[in-house]
């Protein structure tokens, strides 16, 4: 499947315990509602305070999912459907696209993060064959930092922001 070939109710990566499908209005109001400011502490965005503000945030990604260009992936649990989170492959069509996620407080501590970035890298290795990924994570997010390490992530920089200073991983294609 070409990058310009699918829309947002096209595909869907399935793992053992989640499906991730392209962000859709749909997913809107169960996405706001995972949203709290304890996990936002390790993302350069703070989180909007209703659902109209975030009407202004997810309404920006529609057109990059749909030119394949950012790809923001609802992370919901395959048994249940619950949402637990947002993947998101940014710059997807360029040689080395960033990875990024963040999961609901109460889905964290049990593989869900390194599941769901293993199954977009899996598939992005797949359909748009990178040469690698980037993932930027805070020095201080341990758990992000095993995540990018259990998938052969190497720091390769870090990154500065107004909220904290990052690592950046580099993750090998799958399939090389």
């Amino acid at each position: 499947m070409a990058a310009g070939d699918w829309h947002a109710g096209g595909i869907e990566i399935n793992s053992e315990r989640l499906r991730l499908k392209l962000f859709t209005a749909d997913d809107a109001e169960d996405l706001f509602a995972a949203i709290t400011p304890a996990i936002t502490r390790f993302m350069q965005w703070e989180p909007p305070q209703s659902l109209v503000a975030f009407a202004e945030v997810w309404q920006s990604w529609l057109a990059p999912i749909h030119d394949g260009s950012d790809l923001n992936f609802v992370v919901r649990a395959l048994a249940s459907n619950r949402c637990l989170g947002l993947v998101g492959l940014h710059a997807a069509k360029t040689a080395c696209p960033e990875l990024g996620i963040w999961i609901r407080e109460d889905a964290q501590g049990n593989g869900i993060g390194r599941e769901a970035i293993a199954a977009v890298a899996g598939w992005a290795s797949e359909i748009l064959d990178p040469d690698c990924f980037e993932y930027p994570v805070a020095e201080s997010n341990v758990a992000s930092r095993k995540v990018a390490e259990r998938l052969g992530g190497v720091i390769i920089g870090s990154r500065s922001n107004p909220k904290y200073t990052a690592v950046v991983y580099r993750i090998p294609n799958f399939r090389r």
